[in-house]
C-alpha cells in the first residue's frame, strides 16, 4: 500500500501504482511515475495481467517551450522529458511518467522541478501518488526535493522527515549529492550556477570515459550564430557594470566565441607554487600571477568546437570563422596558471579573445 507522506501526498512502489491506475482509487487523482521507461506499456512488461486503458494528451521534450516554464534545460532537445496522459479506469486520472534510471550517472536536476510542479499542482486538485520501480530511490529522492523546497528543509531534514512515513526509503549517493546542490542554489536548479556547470560536466566527462559517443546537442549552444546573438554597434563602448551579457569574441574575426553564461569558474589555486618543478625563484614579479589573475578561461563544451565533437580525448579549439587557435581542450583535464585543475577542460586563452556587451 502506498504510504502516506503529506496531505494528499504519498510514496509507494510500481505494484501500488498499477493497483491503482488498473482498479481505479476514491483518493488519489494524480500519478508520477518515475522509471526507467515512460511509457505505459511498462507495466504491462513488467506484469502481464495489467491492463490499463490510456489515452495520451501530451509528450513533451527539451526542446518543447513548455518545458520548466520556458527555462533552459541541459537536456538533449531530442530526448523525451515527460509523458502526459489521462490513464487508470475510467480515464479520468492524470499520469506523468517520467524517464529516469536509478543510476549513479543520472541527471536528476534536469527533471526535477517539472516533477515538483506536478505534485504542486496534483495536492491542489486531488492526491497525488510518485512512484518509482520499488519505491524506494527515484521516488524517494523527488519527494524529498519536493520537501525541502515546500518546507525550506535541509537535504538531511527533509529525508529524515520522509523516513517517518516509509523507512525504507534510500536515494542513490548520487541523488543525494544533487540534493545537496538543490539546496545550495536555494532550492531551485540554477542552470548559471558555477556548481550546477561542474556538474555537468562531470557527467559528459563520465559519458566520455565509459567510450559513450559524443552528443554534441548536449553541448551548449554557439552564441556566435546570427539567430542566437545581436551584435552591438560598431562604436558601442562595452559597460561591463550593467547587467547586459558579456560575449568574449576571437580577437582576429570579432567572431563570438562564449557567452558569460558559458564560462565555468573555478577557485584560484596556489599560482606557481603548484608547479614546483619549474618555479622560478628570482623574486621576478611575474612569478606571482595571482596579481594579475587567470591567463585562460573555461567553458562549457560548445557547439562551435569540432574538435571535440569529433571525439579526440585533447587538441586545439580553433575559431570556428577564421581557424584561429583561441586555446585547447583536454578531457582529462587542464591545470590553469593559477594552480587549479579543471576537469574536463576546454580553454580559451585571455590573449586570443576580446571582451564586449550584447
Amino acid at each position: 500500500m502506498p504510504c502516506l507522506v503529506r496531505e494528499n501526498l504519498f510514496i509507494g512502489n510500481i505494484s501500488d501504482a498499477a493497483e491503482i491506475l488498473e482498479k481505479g482509487s476514491c483518493e488519489i487523482t494524480h500519478v508520477l511515475s518515475v522509471l526507467s521507461s515512460a511509457s505505459i506499456s511498462f507495466f504491462t512488461e513488467w506484469r502481464s495481467s495489467v491492463d490499463i486503458p490510456v489515452k495520451e494528451i501530451r509528450r513533451v521534450f527539451a526542446g518543447d517551450s513548455e518545458f520548466v516554464g520556458g527555462s533552459k534545460s541541459a537536456i538533449s532537445p531530442e530526448k523525451l522529458v515527460y509523458n502526459l496522459e489521462y490513464a487508470g479506469k475510467d480515464l479520468k486520472m492524470v499520469r506523468m511518467a517520467v524517464p529516469l534510471k536509478d543510476t549513479e550517472d543520472e541527471n536528476l536536476l534536469d527533471y526535477l522541478e517539472v516533477c515538483l510542479d506536478f505534485i504542486e499542482q496534483g495536492r491542489k486538485k486531488g492526491a497525488v501518488l510518485v512512484h518509482c520501480f520499488a519505491g524506494v530511490s527515484r521516488s524517494a529522492a523527488i519527494i524529498t526535493a519536493y520537501l525541502m523546497r515546500s518546507e525550506q528543509l535541509s537535504q538531511e531534514a527533509a529525508l529524515e522527515s520522509l523516513r517517518q512515513s516509509s523507512e525504507f526509503v534510500s536515494p542513490n549517493d548520487n541523488f543525494l549529492e544533487q540534493l545537496k546542490m538543490f539546496e545550495e542554489m536555494g532550492f531551485k536548479v540554477d542552470h548559471g550556477n558555477t556548481k550546477y556547470k561542474r556538474f555537468r560536466l562531470r557527467i559528459l566527462g563520465d559519458s566520455y570515459n565509459r567510450g559513450h559517443k559524443m552528443d554534441s546537442s548536449k553541448f551548449g549552444a554557439d552564441p556566435g550564430l546570427p539567430q542566437e546573438i545581436e551584435y552591438p554597434k560598431p562604436d558601442a563602448v562595452p559597460d561591463f557594470n550593467k547587467n547586459s551579457n558579456v560575449a568574449y569574441r576571437c580577437k582576429k574575426c570579432r567572431r563570438v566565441v562564449a557567452l558569460q553564461e558559458n564560462i565555468v569558474d573555478h577557485v584560484p589555486g596556489e599560482g606557481m607554487t603548484a608547479f614546483q618543478w619549474h618555479k622560478r625563484r628570482s623574486g621576478n614579479s611575474f612569478d606571482k600571477p595571482d596579481e594579475f589573475g587567470c591567463s585562460s578561461i573555461f567553458v562549457e563544451p560548445l557547439k562551435w568546437m569540432k574538435a571535440v565533437e569529433e571525439g579526440a580525448i585533447e587538441g586545439k579549439l580553433s575559431c570556428a570563422h577564421c581557424d584561429a587557435r583561441l586555446g585547447y581542450f583536454n578531457w582529462s583535464g587542464i591545470q590553469c596558471n593559477c594552480g587549479s585543475w579543471i576537469t574536463p577542460a576546454f580553454q580559451l586563452h585571455k590573449c586570443r579573445i576580446d571582451l564586449s556587451t550584447i
